[in-house]
Order: structure tokens, then C-alpha cells, then sequence
């Protein structure tokens, strides 16, 4: 039976091995692996695996409402879906060009159109270890050197710079996490580890040379830790958002011809400077709107804020006008927006 490495890193004969490079390194992005407690995808062409029933079990079954990721290698990056108890709350995305957080909608549309050519692995890991990955995209590395004929040395130098942060290291692209204080080594992340190696036992294993004397493409950058991950707004609230929007506007220019619709587009051309969520849920509805990361929180307030000045002017105009276009545009999704806090942050008290 074949090792877990193997599967892990077995591909089909027949697809092209991606020759992209992670930035200001050698390593390819197609080598990247990342720390895991168990694997229940192994890597597996994108053509066998049916997304959205993977991402569905996640989110409803007890088995897998698991912290974790979905790692998928695309012929010139890998995306990462990162996932709280089964629900994809973040995307992140390891480029030549860059790491960067993408919108979890582009993520998934990107994964889509490469079902020939990607491949797909299902792991779970600690939220720790995701916060770290996350951070690692949310602000760019800095390239640290590391002595490759020296791995004894790695530790003490870090050691004797007081280094607070998360040192990454990549040995022919196994990524493993190592977290200090003040140049104190608190814990980390491995991918590869047995479990009876020790930590030292391990960082010089990452400089060993293989069967053939060929020594390991290594890299190492280091930033700052985050204890949490940012939960974006799911595809589905950025688009209900969206029609929220448009039931506002269309509510409130048949409330007031002609100058309804004038202000709303002037406010959300003003505003959206402010909000960067409004030129996008404020998209005509016969254009694509442009990807989003934003999260809930930043979605309800510049809807709110936008609807606020919009119903304000039209009061003044039209006393009475703003319950009205409230109570006709939002019926439907009261309930979600009560939760969201959209009325809280409004004056006037609506009555179904």
C-alpha cells in the first residue's frame, strides 16, 4: 500500500506538472504542502470530486463539521478554503505573483474552471494553524536566510534576535510553522512529522539531502501570528445584499419619481469611497458585480449607512416616506436583517 506521502503527492501521468514558483523562491506552488491532523481528500484530480457535494458535507454532517481546508492546485496557484466547524469562512490564495486573501466566490469559480487541469486535497488542521496561514497571505512574509549548511544554527540566531512571530519553512515544499516569543520556541505546526521525532530532530531532518545527495529547495519567511480569521460574507449574503439595494432604490422612486433613484446613485458614488462594499452590492443588476472580501459586519454597515442618508433626504421631501420604502423593500428578509443589526442602526421603528 502506498505511503501517505505518496498519495499526498501522486499525480496522473498524464497532466502537465505546473512550473510556477512561489515568490522569490525556488519551490513550485505545485509542491506545497501544508500541516494536517488527518487527510480525508487525498490530492485527487478535480475531475473525480464533486465540489459542492464535498463542501455540503462539510457544513451538514457531523463528521464534517471539522476545522480544516481545502487545498486545491490550479495550474498557476493553490487556493485554500479555510474552514470553521465545515463552513468556508475565508479563501486565500499562494500565486507567482503573490499570496493573497481572493474572495471566497472568485476562489470557487477558479476551482470550477479548472476541473481538467486541478487537483484537490480535504484535510483537517487546528484553527491556530489557519489563522497563521491566513496571516501569512493578509500581510506579505518577509524573506528571512537560514544557513542550509548549518540547521543546528537555526534556532539560537532566532534566538539571539528576540524574534517575536511565525517563522515558515519550506523543505521541497512540506510548509511547517514555528511560533517564538521574544526568541522563546512556544509551538508549531509540521507537516511530515512523526509523531516519536522531536522538533530538533525534525528542522534538521528539513535540511537532509536525499537518497541521491540532492539537497532540499528551502525557504523561510516570517510574520506577525493572528489568533483569529476574518469570516467573510458568504457569496449568497453579498448577493442577497445586492437585492436589497435594488428593492430600496425601486422602492423609493416610485415613492418619489425622478429624485429616488438620482439620490441613491449619488449617495452610493459618494459613500462607496468610504464603504467598499457599496459599488459592488450597488452594481446594476444587468452587470457582474466585481469580487468582494468583506465581511458581515462591514456589509450591514454600509448598507445601513448608505439607507440612512438615502431615506433622511427623501423624509425631508416626503415626511412619512421612509417607513414606507423600509417596510416594502425589506419584508422578505426582515428577519435576517434584524439579526444583522441593519434596523438597529436606523431611527425609525417599522411595524409589520
Amino acid at each position: 500500500m502506498p505511503s501517505e506521502s505518496k498519495r499526498l503527492t501522486g499525480t496522473s501521468l498524464t497532466m502537465r506538472q505546473s512550473t510556477a514558483l512561489l515568490p522569490e523562491t525556488q519551490v513550485r506552488l505545485n509542491d506545497l504542502h501544508f500541516p494536517h491532523n488527518r487527510v480525508h481528500v487525498h490530492r485527487t484530480r478535480l475531475a473525480f470530486i464533486h465540489l459542492d457535494n464535498l463542501l455540503h458535507f462539510a457544513k451538514i454532517d457531523r463528521d464534517g463539521r471539522l476545522d480544516g481546508y481545502v487545498a486545491a492546485y490550479l495550474p498557476d496557484q493553490v487556493v485554500l478554503l479555510l474552514m470553521r466547524r465545515g463552513e468556508v469562512i475565508n479563501a486565500v490564495s499562494f500565486a507567482e505573483r503573490a499570496r493573497t486573501v481572493i474572495p471566497i466566490a472568485t476562489a470557487l469559480k477558479e476551482i470550477r474552471d479548472e476541473v481538467e487541469r486541478g487537483e484537490l486535497a480535504y484535510c483537517d488542521a487546528p484553527m491556530e494553524q489557519l489563522a497563521w496561514t491566513y496571516s501569512s497571505c493578509a500581510t506579505p512574509p518577509k524573506r528571512h536566510f537560514v544557513d542550509a549548511a548549518q540547521p543546528a544554527s537555526l534556532f539560537p540566531a532566532l534566538r539571539a534576535e528576540l524574534f517575536t512571530g511565525v517563522l515558515e519553512f519550506i523543505s521541497n515544499g512540506r510548509m511547517s510553522y514555528f511560533r517564538f516569543e521574544d526568541g522563546k520556541f512556544l509551538n508549531g505546526y509540521y507537516c511530515g512529522k512523526p509523531d516519536q521525532m522531536t522538533v530538533p530532530q525534525y528542522v534538521e531532518s528539513l535540511f537532509q539531502a536525499d537518497a541521491a545527495g540532492t539537497r532540499p529547495q528551502i525557504a523561510a519567511t516570517v510574520f506577525p501570528p493572528l489568533t483569529e480569521i476574518p469570516e467573510q460574507a458568504a457569496p449568497a449574503m453579498i448577493e442577497t445584499y445586492r437585492e436589497l439595494f435594488w428593492r430600496i432604490v425601486d422602492a423609493a422612486e416610485r415613492e418619489l419619481p425622478g429624485e429616488g433613484m438620482k439620490r441613491a446613485y449619488k449617495l452610493r458614488d459618494a459613500l462607496g469611497k468610504t464603504h467598499a462594499p457599496l459599488p459592488v452590492i450597488g452594481t446594476p443588476r444587468d452587470r457582474e458585480a466585481d469580487p468582494l472580501v468583506t465581511t458581515a459586519e462591514q456589509l450591514t454597515f454600509a448598507l445601513s449607512d448608505w439607507a440612512l442618508q438615502l431615506l433622511e433626504q427623501l423624509e425631508i421631501m416626503s415626511p412619512g416616506a421612509a417607513e414606507k420604502i423600509l417596510r416594502e423593500a425589506t419584508k422578505e428578509q426582515r428577519f435576517m436583517l434584524q439579526k444583522a443589526g441593519f434596523f438597529s442602526r436606523l431611527p425609525w421603528a417599522i411595524r409589520w
